[in-house]
Protein backbone atom coordinates (compact mmCIF):
# COMPACT_ATOMS: atom_id res chain seq x y z
CA UNK A 1 0.00 0.00 0.00
CA UNK A 2 2.85 2.19 0.72
CA UNK A 3 4.50 1.50 -2.27
CA UNK A 4 1.25 2.52 -4.61
CA UNK A 5 0.67 6.15 -2.25
CA UNK A 6 4.46 6.75 -2.70
CA UNK A 7 3.91 6.58 -6.88
CA UNK A 8 3.08 9.79 -8.43
CA UNK A 9 0.44 10.89 -10.33
CA UNK A 10 1.21 12.29 -13.88
CA UNK A 11 -1.41 14.51 -13.50
CA UNK A 12 -1.37 17.82 -12.09
CA UNK A 13 -4.44 19.38 -12.28
CA UNK A 14 -7.44 18.52 -13.71
CA UNK A 15 -10.05 21.71 -14.99
CA UNK A 16 -12.87 19.70 -16.11
CA UNK A 17 -11.73 18.46 -19.00
CA UNK A 18 -8.26 19.67 -19.45
CA UNK A 19 -5.55 17.91 -17.93
CA UNK A 20 -2.57 19.24 -17.21
CA UNK A 21 0.55 17.13 -16.76
CA UNK A 22 3.60 17.38 -14.37
CA UNK A 23 5.55 16.59 -17.71
CA UNK A 24 4.38 20.04 -19.56
CA UNK A 25 4.83 21.63 -16.27
CA UNK A 26 8.14 20.65 -15.26
CA UNK A 27 9.27 21.49 -19.53
CA UNK A 28 8.12 24.88 -18.61
CA UNK A 29 9.65 25.66 -15.38
CA UNK A 30 13.04 24.42 -16.94
CA UNK A 31 12.31 27.25 -19.82
CA UNK A 32 11.27 29.36 -17.90
CA UNK A 33 14.56 29.50 -15.17
CA UNK A 34 16.98 28.48 -18.09
CA UNK A 35 15.50 32.39 -19.66
CA UNK A 36 16.16 33.81 -16.72
CA UNK A 37 19.74 32.73 -16.19
CA UNK A 38 20.75 33.07 -19.80
CA UNK A 39 18.95 36.41 -19.65
CA UNK A 40 21.15 38.24 -16.92
CA UNK A 41 24.17 36.95 -18.51
CA UNK A 42 23.19 37.87 -22.19
CA UNK A 43 22.65 41.65 -20.62
CA UNK A 44 25.89 41.60 -19.11
CA UNK A 45 27.60 40.26 -22.32
CA UNK A 46 25.98 43.74 -23.99
CA UNK A 47 23.04 41.87 -25.92
CA UNK A 48 20.03 44.17 -25.90
CA UNK A 49 17.22 43.23 -23.14
CA UNK A 50 14.80 42.04 -25.91
CA UNK A 51 17.24 39.70 -27.84
CA UNK A 52 16.70 36.55 -26.00
CA UNK A 53 13.12 37.28 -26.18
CA UNK A 54 12.93 37.39 -29.72
CA UNK A 55 15.31 34.88 -30.25
CA UNK A 56 13.27 32.28 -27.69
CA UNK A 57 10.18 33.13 -29.85
CA UNK A 58 11.65 31.22 -32.66
CA UNK A 59 14.11 28.68 -30.96
CA UNK A 60 11.38 27.02 -28.18
CA UNK A 61 8.79 26.15 -30.42
CA UNK A 62 11.19 24.71 -33.33
CA UNK A 63 13.16 23.05 -30.92
CA UNK A 64 10.11 21.45 -29.48
CA UNK A 65 8.66 20.36 -32.62
CA UNK A 66 12.72 19.30 -33.94
CA UNK A 67 12.07 16.88 -30.42
CA UNK A 68 9.14 15.56 -31.30
CA UNK A 69 9.86 15.34 -34.94
CA UNK A 70 13.37 13.32 -34.23
CA UNK A 71 11.62 10.62 -31.99
CA UNK A 72 8.32 10.06 -34.31
CA UNK A 73 10.93 9.13 -36.97
CA UNK A 74 12.65 6.88 -34.98
CA UNK A 75 9.29 5.46 -33.54
CA UNK A 76 7.21 5.51 -36.53
CA UNK A 77 6.17 1.92 -36.58
CA UNK A 78 3.99 2.65 -33.62
CA UNK A 79 3.15 6.67 -35.15
CA UNK A 80 2.12 5.02 -38.34
CA UNK A 81 -0.50 3.22 -36.46
CA UNK A 82 -1.97 5.30 -34.33
CA UNK A 83 -0.91 8.69 -36.31
CA UNK A 84 -3.49 10.50 -33.51
CA UNK A 85 -1.24 10.38 -31.13
CA UNK A 86 1.90 12.46 -32.97
CA UNK A 87 1.00 15.23 -31.58
CA UNK A 88 0.29 14.53 -27.99
CA UNK A 89 3.38 15.35 -26.86
CA UNK A 90 1.98 15.39 -23.20
CA UNK A 91 2.74 11.65 -23.60
CA UNK A 92 6.45 11.46 -23.55
CA UNK A 93 8.35 11.36 -25.69
CA UNK A 94 10.36 13.84 -27.13
CA UNK A 95 14.50 13.85 -27.99
CA UNK A 96 16.86 15.96 -26.48
CA UNK A 97 18.72 15.86 -29.58
CA UNK A 98 16.20 16.61 -31.78
CA UNK A 99 15.66 19.91 -29.89
CA UNK A 100 19.26 20.51 -29.26
CA UNK A 101 19.83 20.44 -33.52
CA UNK A 102 16.82 22.55 -33.37
CA UNK A 103 17.36 25.38 -31.39
CA UNK A 104 21.31 25.31 -32.84
CA UNK A 105 19.86 25.34 -36.01
CA UNK A 106 17.78 28.37 -34.90
CA UNK A 107 20.31 30.32 -33.32
CA UNK A 108 22.86 30.25 -35.99
CA UNK A 109 20.09 31.57 -38.55
CA UNK A 110 18.65 34.09 -36.26
CA UNK A 111 22.54 35.69 -35.31
CA UNK A 112 23.24 35.52 -38.57
CA UNK A 113 20.01 37.11 -38.95
CA UNK A 114 20.83 40.18 -36.69
CA UNK A 115 24.85 40.60 -37.28
CA UNK A 116 25.62 38.41 -34.18
CA UNK A 117 28.27 35.97 -33.07
CA UNK A 118 26.64 33.07 -32.94
CA UNK A 119 29.41 31.45 -31.13
CA UNK A 120 29.38 34.03 -28.30
CA UNK A 121 25.26 33.28 -28.25
CA UNK A 122 25.83 29.89 -27.72
CA UNK A 123 28.57 30.37 -25.03
CA UNK A 124 26.44 32.74 -22.98
CA UNK A 125 23.52 30.28 -23.48
CA UNK A 126 25.47 27.06 -23.05
CA UNK A 127 24.88 27.12 -19.02
CA UNK A 128 21.01 27.94 -19.97
CA UNK A 129 20.71 24.83 -21.80
CA UNK A 130 22.16 22.39 -19.51
CA UNK A 131 19.81 23.81 -16.51
CA UNK A 132 16.78 23.46 -19.09
CA UNK A 133 17.99 19.37 -19.09
CA UNK A 134 18.52 19.22 -15.54
CA UNK A 135 15.04 20.20 -14.91
CA UNK A 136 13.31 18.33 -18.08
CA UNK A 137 15.02 15.12 -17.15
CA UNK A 138 12.34 14.71 -13.98
CA UNK A 139 9.16 14.99 -16.76
CA UNK A 140 10.85 11.21 -17.72
CA UNK A 141 10.61 10.52 -13.89
CA UNK A 142 7.56 11.65 -13.38
CA UNK A 143 5.81 9.58 -16.68
CA UNK A 144 8.17 6.32 -15.53
CA UNK A 145 10.22 6.87 -18.42
CA UNK A 146 13.95 6.97 -20.18
CA UNK A 147 14.82 4.19 -17.35
CA UNK A 148 17.19 1.63 -17.18
CA UNK A 149 17.38 -2.22 -16.85
CA UNK A 150 16.07 -4.30 -14.22
CA UNK A 151 17.82 -4.08 -11.04
CA UNK A 152 16.95 -4.81 -7.66
CA UNK A 153 14.98 -2.70 -4.29
CA UNK A 154 18.25 -3.19 -2.35
CA UNK A 155 20.46 -1.66 -5.45
CA UNK A 156 18.14 1.41 -5.04
CA UNK A 157 18.68 1.95 -1.85
CA UNK A 158 22.37 1.35 -1.88
CA UNK A 159 21.92 4.63 -3.90
CA UNK A 160 21.09 6.26 -0.52
CA UNK A 161 17.52 7.51 -2.84
CA UNK A 162 13.90 8.52 -0.72
CA UNK A 163 11.83 6.43 -0.94
CA UNK A 164 9.32 8.31 -3.50
CA UNK A 165 12.40 8.32 -5.94
CA UNK A 166 12.91 4.13 -5.32
CA UNK A 167 9.13 3.44 -5.70
CA UNK A 168 8.72 5.77 -8.50
CA UNK A 169 11.20 3.20 -10.49
CA UNK A 170 9.17 0.73 -9.56
CA UNK A 171 7.13 -0.01 -13.27
CA UNK A 172 4.94 -3.03 -13.03
CA UNK A 173 6.40 -4.18 -10.51
CA UNK A 174 10.18 -4.00 -11.74
CA UNK A 175 12.56 -1.43 -10.36
CA UNK A 176 14.89 0.10 -12.81
CA UNK A 177 17.89 2.39 -13.32
CA UNK A 178 16.94 6.15 -12.11
CA UNK A 179 18.72 6.55 -15.53
CA UNK A 180 16.73 10.31 -16.09
CA UNK A 181 18.81 10.80 -12.58
CA UNK A 182 22.31 9.41 -13.70
CA UNK A 183 22.13 12.53 -16.30
CA UNK A 184 20.67 15.07 -14.63
CA UNK A 185 23.61 14.63 -12.07
CA UNK A 186 26.16 14.53 -15.01
CA UNK A 187 24.33 17.70 -15.97
CA UNK A 188 24.53 19.23 -12.56
CA UNK A 189 28.02 18.66 -12.51
CA UNK A 190 28.88 20.35 -16.11
CA UNK A 191 26.39 23.37 -15.03
CA UNK A 192 29.41 23.68 -12.40
CA UNK A 193 32.14 23.21 -14.67
CA UNK A 194 30.67 25.96 -17.29
CA UNK A 195 29.98 28.29 -14.76
CA UNK A 196 33.81 27.63 -13.39
CA UNK A 197 35.17 27.99 -17.17
CA UNK A 198 33.57 31.98 -17.33
CA UNK A 199 35.71 32.80 -14.64
CA UNK A 200 38.45 31.00 -16.91
CA UNK A 201 37.56 33.25 -19.41
CA UNK A 202 38.23 30.77 -22.19
CA UNK A 203 37.98 31.59 -26.23
CA UNK A 204 35.21 32.31 -27.01
CA UNK A 205 33.18 29.30 -28.42
CA UNK A 206 35.15 27.11 -26.17
CA UNK A 207 32.53 27.37 -23.45
CA UNK A 208 29.62 26.08 -25.76
CA UNK A 209 32.50 23.53 -27.09
CA UNK A 210 32.89 21.99 -23.82
CA UNK A 211 29.33 21.86 -23.02
CA UNK A 212 28.92 19.43 -26.61
CA UNK A 213 31.86 17.40 -25.47
CA UNK A 214 30.66 17.33 -21.78
CA UNK A 215 27.23 16.04 -22.23
CA UNK A 216 27.81 13.48 -25.10
CA UNK A 217 30.61 11.77 -23.11
CA UNK A 218 27.94 11.57 -20.36
CA UNK A 219 24.87 10.64 -22.61
CA UNK A 220 26.98 7.97 -24.55
CA UNK A 221 27.28 6.02 -21.21
CA UNK A 222 23.42 6.84 -19.84
CA UNK A 223 21.81 5.55 -22.77
CA UNK A 224 23.58 2.34 -22.69
CA UNK A 225 22.37 2.16 -19.67
CA UNK A 226 18.32 2.48 -21.18
CA UNK A 227 15.80 0.34 -22.17
CA UNK A 228 13.88 2.40 -24.67
CA UNK A 229 16.51 3.72 -26.90
CA UNK A 230 15.17 5.01 -30.50
CA UNK A 231 17.53 2.43 -32.23
CA UNK A 232 18.81 2.42 -36.13
CA UNK A 233 18.98 -1.66 -36.63
CA UNK A 234 20.66 -2.90 -33.78
CA UNK A 235 22.60 0.31 -32.89
CA UNK A 236 21.61 2.92 -30.01
CA UNK A 237 20.82 6.43 -32.30
CA UNK A 238 21.74 8.63 -28.73
CA UNK A 239 24.66 6.79 -28.44
CA UNK A 240 25.85 7.50 -32.18
CA UNK A 241 24.95 11.25 -32.06
CA UNK A 242 26.38 11.32 -28.80
CA UNK A 243 29.88 10.39 -30.57
CA UNK A 244 29.46 12.16 -33.24
CA UNK A 245 29.15 15.10 -31.27
CA UNK A 246 31.76 14.14 -29.15
CA UNK A 247 33.77 13.96 -31.78
CA UNK A 248 32.96 17.12 -33.72
CA UNK A 249 33.41 19.45 -30.63
CA UNK A 250 36.93 17.95 -29.83
CA UNK A 251 37.77 18.51 -33.49
CA UNK A 252 36.25 21.75 -33.43
CA UNK A 253 37.96 22.78 -30.08
CA UNK A 254 41.67 21.98 -31.52
CA UNK A 255 40.60 23.40 -35.02
CA UNK A 256 39.88 26.92 -33.66
CA UNK A 257 42.33 26.77 -31.23
CA UNK A 258 45.33 26.56 -34.47
CA UNK A 259 43.41 28.78 -36.63
CA UNK A 260 40.75 31.45 -35.27
CA UNK A 261 42.72 34.54 -35.30
CA UNK A 262 42.48 36.91 -33.32
CA UNK A 263 41.69 35.71 -30.24
CA UNK A 264 38.58 37.10 -28.87
CA UNK A 265 37.87 35.66 -25.35
CA UNK A 266 34.27 35.11 -23.42
CA UNK A 267 34.56 38.35 -21.45
CA UNK A 268 35.52 40.83 -24.21
CA UNK A 269 32.50 42.97 -25.65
Amino acid sequence: MDSILLQINPVALELGPISIRWYGVIIATGIIIAFLIGQREMVKRGFHNDFLTDLLIWAVPISIICARIYYVIFKWDFYSANPGEIIQIWHGGIAIHGALIGAFITTYIFAKKHGASFWKIADVLAPSLIVGQIIGRWGNFINQEAFGGAVTRDFLEGLYLPNWIIEQMNVNGIYHHPTFLYESLWNVVGLVLLLALRKVNLRRGEIFLTYIIWYSFGRFFVEGLRTDSLLIGDLRMAQIVSLIGLVIGVVLFIYRRMTVKPVVKYLDK
